[in-house]
C-alpha cells in the first residue's frame, strides 16, 4: 500500500505519453476526507457491500467513513453474515454532529426514528422511507460541507418515491440538489479504470429520446465529460468520441438524420476549440472493434446504448460517477439485487471501487484546483510584467 501523499492509490489514472497526472502533485500531509455513505433499500444488497467494503483494514487509513442510515440494520445484517464489524453510532438531529464523528473510527448516522425490520429480498415501504432519509441525511451534510463526498448504495426507484423525492434516481436528485447559477446539468458517467462512458439522455422512455438529442443537450454533456476528464481524472488534453442515434450512425441520412443534422455539427464546433472530439461512431461496430480503447471517454445518446456495453465489459467492478456536480458522488454499477440480498454472496468490488474513486476525485479536485490557481497566479504575473515593459 502506498502512502496516501504518494500517488493514487487506484488504477482509474491515464498514463498517456503527454498527460498530466495530478495526482502526483503534493497534497496536504496525512489527508483523510470524510466520506459520506447512503444506505440505500436495507432489503438488498446494500448494506452486505458495505460491511465488505468497510472491513478491510485499509479503508480507515484513506478516509473517514460516515454511513447515513440505520444502525439497527447494520446489526442484523453483521449478524445474519457474520462479519466483524465495528462502528460509532451518531443520531441525525444531533445538533453537534458534525463534531461528533470520530476520525479513526466508522461512524453511522441515524436518519430515521422508525423500526427497522429487515426482510432481505422484499420490496417495502419502511425500506424506501428509510433510504430517502439516509439520502437527505447525507445530502444536508454535504450541503453542510462537512462530508468531503457521498457514495450511495442501491435505491429501490419505486419504493422511494414520496412528496420529498420525486425522481427518476440519484443523479438527477443531486443534480437538483446542488444545482449552482453556473451549473444547471450533471453528466452519468460510468468508469472501469481507463473506459469511461456518459450518456446525453438518462432515464427516460425510449420513445422520448429522439426529441430529447438535441445539439444543446449534446453540447452541455460534451463540455461536463471534457471538464471532468480533466479536473476528476486528470488528463489534460482528454480525446473523446461520440457515438450515433441511429443504426449504422444513420448511414449517411439513409437510416436516420439525427447524425448529419445535430451531431456532426456540435462535433465540428469543439473540433473549431481544438478539443480531442470525433465520431459519430455506430456503437456496435465501435464496441465490437474494441475501438473504445482508444478514447478517455465515450458519449453515448442514450442510457442503455452506453450501459449495455459498459456493464458487459465491467459489471460487478464499474462506478457510476455523477460529473459536473461541485460535489463528489459516486456508487456502485448495479442495483438493489433482491434475488441475492441476505445470502452473503453479493460482491463488493463495484462499491469497493466507487468509495476509492470518490477518496481519489477529492484529492484530484484540490490538486486541480491548485494547479488552475497558480496557473492563473503565473498569467497575471506575465500580464503585468507586460504592462511595465510597455510604460
Amino acid at each position: 500500500m502506498e502512502n496516501e501523499n504518494s500517488k493514487s492509490y487506484y488504477p482509474f489514472e491515464s498514463d498517456s505519453e503527454g498527460r498530466d497526472n495530478f495526482q502526483k502533485k503534493e497534497r496536504p500531509k496525512r489527508f483523510r476526507p470524510k466520506i459520506g455513505i447512503s444506505m440505500g433499500d436495507f432489503n438488498g444488497i446494500g448494506i452486505e457491500v458495505i460491511l465488505k467494503t468497510l472491513t478491510d483494514s485499509r479503508v480507515l487509513e484513506l478516509c473517514v467513513p460516515v454511513i447515513f442510515g440505520a444502525a439497527r440494520a447494520f446489526s442484523h445484517y453483521k449478524k445474519l453474515l457474520n462479519i466483524d464489524f465495528t462502528f460509532q453510532q451518531h443520531f441525525i438531529d444531533d445538533e453537534n454532529l458534525a463534531n461528533s464523528i470520530h476520525t479513526q473510527k466508522i461512524n453511522i448516522v441515524n436518519c430515521s426514528s422508525a423500526k427497522i425490520e429487515v426482510e432481505a429480498g422484499k420490496v417495502t415501504t419502511e425500506a424506501g422511507a428509510c433510504a430517502l432519509a439516509a439520502l437527505e441525511g447525507a445530502t444536508k451534510a454535504m450541503q453542510e460541507g462537512w462530508i468531503d463526498a457521498l457514495v450511495t448504495a442501491p435505491i429501490n426507484k419505486d419504493n422511494i418515491q414520496s412528496e420529498t423525492f420525486n425522481f427518476p434516481g440519484h443523479t438527477e436528485y443531486l443534480t437538483e440538489k446542488f444545482s449552482v447559477e453556473k451549473i444547471k446539468d450533471s453528466l452519468m458517467f460510468l468508469v472501469h479504470e481507463n473506459l469511461r462512458v456518459g450518456v446525453v439522455t438518462g432515464h427516460i422512455p425510449l420513445k422520448d429520446i429522439p426529441t430529447a438529442v438535441t445539439a444543446e443537450k449534446i453540447t452541455s454533456k460534451l463540455s461536463l465529460m471534457l471538464h471532468s476528464l480533466e479536473q476528476d481524472f486528470g488528463i489534460s488534453k482528454p480525446k473523446v468520441a461520440l457515438l450515433g442515434l441511429n443504426p449504422h450512425a444513420g448511414e449517411n441520412g439513409l437510416l436516420g438524420s439525427e447524425e448529419k443534422d445535430i451531431i456532426l455539427p456540435v462535433i465540428e464546433k469543439f473540433r473549431q476549440k481544438k478539443q480531442l472530439v470525433y465520431g459519430a461512431f455506430p456503437s456496435d461496430g465501435f464496441f465490437g472493434a474494441k475501438e473504445y480503447e482508444k478514447f478517455d471517454g465515450i458519449l453515448a445518446m442514450y442510457h442503455d446504448q452506453g450501459l449495455i456495453p459498459f456493464k458487459t465489459l465491467a459489471f460487478n467492478e464499474g462506478i457510476n460517477f455523477t460529473a459536473g456536480l461541485p460535489v463528489v458522488r459516486t456508487s456502485p454499477d448495479h442495483g438493489t439485487a433482491y434475488g441475492i440480498a441476505g445470502k452473503n454472496i453479493a460482491d463488493e468490488s463495484s462499491f469497493r471501487n466507487a468509495l476509492f474513486l470518490a477518496i481519489d476525485t477529492v484529492k484530484s479536485r484540490m490538486d486541480f484546483e491548485r494547479t488552475s490557481q497558480e496557473k492563473n497566479q503565473q498569467k497575471q504575473r506575465r500580464k503585468e510584467e507586460r504592462r511595465r515593459n510597455r510604460n
